[in-house]
């Protein structure tokens, strides 16, 4: 094997494995501030790694798990209540059709008080119950504790030394030790008052499944190819513009014939093409910026009820602009300048050769743009780079056409002649502007909770839109710049029965069903509940899943059926998003339904546990973490046996408690998920 191969199998096993670590993205500091006056200040301030996000207290109900901060302590009398410090965020969730409201990068809570006594001491203890987020998985909420002692001048320490003894010898018996998550395993020692027997099973070695077989693959990086793919499309549909594909043939010439040496014209040809895409590439670049100034501006963007209107508007205007109503040119003068620039030649010519084409093709390419722009901004959490890959496969198509046909110009023989058909382009383009103006309408509608936009009403609108391109495409309706008496092409049939396909695909979504329809548009449309027709499914997909791993056990060993265990979560959003999005796909949901026992454990249950199993584990530097609630228990069993906690997070196991094969995380395409099932379950049926 080549140096280069051994060096990518290494550093694919050093992903792999980090991935499988305890996720440990926010760090608390703990500190007591002196006010003065006999008033004290709690602050716990909270670092976030990039990406992830801590949920405000101020959480609307039925969503995420808010923030809690409790400061308490014998001789304290606390002072109103707590506050917290920092850029709040709100955000329209689909998954939870309602306003989420988070800080990302810092928080600070804090908590005034004073001692009821000033004479004496104070052990000052702050509890937090948080949760963590990022893009693809929700953490398990946490409980931790900080302690810290206040001695005011003059104090004196009588009767406090017994006091804290008593305190010291209760926390023996009561906290169980954790090693840092950064290391490899997570154990308990016998102090624990939870049966160590009922959270670590040795049996469920997930590190050596009984077969290799379904592991999700790792896609790094796959929305970037998605946009860069998008791009290249959007590229090739805006070639077949009036504004762009009379030029290809007129370029073309001018640098295979308007140059004496050959060889030096196709070179100049490719340098052109390079500089179409570097153009491209270098519209992205302010976007870079405005990302390092203010890092959520996007963010923030796509959550604003009045810039999605905004959008919306623009959207429409767009969709006019190919209509053929009017142009969107940018101001001539700059055209102008472009073009005098040419005059220099050599390599600065043909940049500003490049430059001019994109100036003047701008009444064609800008929507389109304008389209990618739209999608990145209201769509992801890394807006810049998704720009950058867009507007790369954009430029990549245009550069490719002009390269290829430099280097072969007998080529363009073989391209169409101009004619009415570019302007089909445009119209059919325009009512794809139109389709896509909903979505920003319809998000608007979503964040304002105003919910006037229901997904049958969306469905409506696009059936009317389809229905008017497919008028359109045979010839029954005209805009501006149509011939008027227009030939009907094959391909205008073709794309009209196409259309009405459409139409009768769309019409599916109007008929009430207790299975989400319409898959292929489950990120545009409203979201399932934001319905005339909603009414609450008795449990997940019709499924009654246990919440108790060893009745779960009891259960499989009964039917015979292998376990897939469901780390999840009630303010987890990745996992409604598998439930809605992944589960309840046809060819998987019988596998959940007939093949598996599902127990779906619940990392954020707050029924509390007995007073015999609550227990409290020291994570090092001053942090104690309690295990009260049965959400801890089931977070506490999968960090002991798993090595992970993130949600969702899915293992299958037989009901004699192994593995199967390697668990999964997070938010993932269909068929990986549908692979790692029918692995595991394929594997059982053969060898049970």
């Amino acid at each position: 094997m080549k140096f280069k191969n051994w060096f990518l199998l290494i550093l694919l096993f050093i992903f792999s494995a980090a991935n499988a670590q305890i996720k440990n993205p926010v760090k608390f500091k703990f500190t007591v501030n002196e006010l003065g006056n006999n008033e004290y200040e709690a602050v716990l301030n909270a670092t976030l790694e990039s990406g992830w996000h801590i949920y405000s207290k101020d959480l609307p109900p039925d969503t995420g798990i808010p923030t809690e901060y409790i400061v308490s302590g014998k001789n304290i009398e606390l002072i109103g209540k707590f506050k917290e410090v920092g850029k709040k965020h709100e955000e329209f969730s689909e998954a939870f059709g309602g306003t989420i409201v988070y800080y990302s990068n810092s928080a600070g809570f804090k908590q005034k008080f004073k001692l009821k006594d000033p004479s004496k001491p104070a052990d000052v203890v702050a509890e937090i119950t948080y949760q963590t987020c990022d893009d693809r998985v929700c953490l398990a909420p946490n409980t931790l504790e900080f302690n810290q002692k206040i001695t005011p001048k003059g104090a004196t320490e009588e009767n406090t030394t017994e006091e804290i003894k008593k305190v010291t010898d209760s926390a023996k018996t009561t906290v169980a030790v954790i090693e840092n998550p950064k290391k490899k395993e997570i154990t308990i020692t016998e102090a624990s008052k939870l049966d160590p027997k009922q959270l670590k099973i040795e049996t469920l070695d997930f590190q050596h499944p009984l077969t290799d077989c379904g592991t999700a693959s790792t896609k790094m990086g796959e929305n970037y190819w998605t946009y860069l793919l998008l791009g290249f499309v959007g590229g090739l549909i805006a070639l077949l513009t009036p504004c762009v594909f009379p030029m290809i043939p007129l370029t073309v010439s001018f640098f295979t014939k308007g140059n004496k040496n050959k060889a030096k014209g196709k070179r100049d040809a490719l340098m052109y093409g390079f500089f179409i895409l570097f153009i491209f590439v270098l519209l992205s670049v302010p976007f870079h910026l405005i990302d390092g100034i203010a890092g959520n501006i996007f963010n923030e963007i796509s959550t604003s009820i009045w810039l999605n209107i905004a959008f919306f508007i623009i959207f429409l205007f767009f969709a006019g602009s190919f209509f053929g109503y009017y142009d969107i040119t940018l101001p001539s003068s700059i055209a102008n300048k472009s073009s005098k620039a040419e005059e220099a030649g050599g390599i600065i010519g043909i940049f500003f050769m490049a430059l001019t084409l994109v100036i003047v093709s701008f009444s064609c390419t800008g929507p389109i743009l304008g389209s990618l722009l739209g999608s990145a901004v209201t769509g992801s959490s890394n807006v810049p780079m998704l720009l950058t890959f867009a507007l790369a496969g954009f430029g990549f198509a245009w550069a490719i056409v002009f390269g290829l046909l430099a280097l072969f110009p007998q080529a363009l023989q073989s391209l169409p002649k101009s004619g009415g058909w570019m302007n089909t382009v445009k119209v059919v383009l325009g009512f794809v502007e139109l389709a896509l103006a909903l979505k920003f309408l319809s998000k608007a509608d979503l964040v304002s909770k105003t919910f006037l936009l229901k997904r049958e009403l969306f469905i409506v609108i696009w059936v009317i839109i389809t229905i008017g391109l497919i008028l359109y495409l045979f010839g029954i309706i005209k805009f501006p710049h149509d011939d008027k008496k227009p030939k009907i092409s094959l391909t205008r049939k073709v794309l009209g029965v196409l259309g009405i396909g459409f139409v009768i695909y769309l019409i599916q979504g109007l008929i009430p069903s207790d299975r989400p329809k319409l898959q292929l548009l489950s990120g545009i449309l409203p979201p399932l509940n934001v319905s005339y027709f909603h009414d609450e499914n008795d449990g997940i997909l019709g499924m009654h899943p246990e919440h108790d791993f060893f009745k779960a056990i009891e259960t499989a060993k009964k039917e015979n059926k292998p376990i897939l265990i469901d780390f999840t979560g009630y303010g987890c959003e990745n996992c409604r998003k598998m439930e809605e999005f992944v589960w309840s796909e046809p060819d998987i949901l019988p596998i959940l339904q007939n093949d598996v026992v599902l127990a779906s454990l619940y990392v954020d249950d707050k029924e509390e546990l007995t007073e015999a199993e609550q227990t409290k584990i020291d994570l090092g530097d001053g942090q104690i973490k309690k295990v009260k609630t049965i959400g801890d228990r089931w977070s506490l069993f999968q960090q002991v046996n798993f090595n992970n906690n993130s949600q969702p997070h899915y293992v299958l196991v037989t009901p004699d408690g192994k593995v199967i094969n390697s668990p999964v995380s997070g938010y993932m395409p269909k068929e990986d998920f549908k692979k790692f099932l029918e692995c595991g379950v394929n594997y059982y049926k053969k060898n049970k």
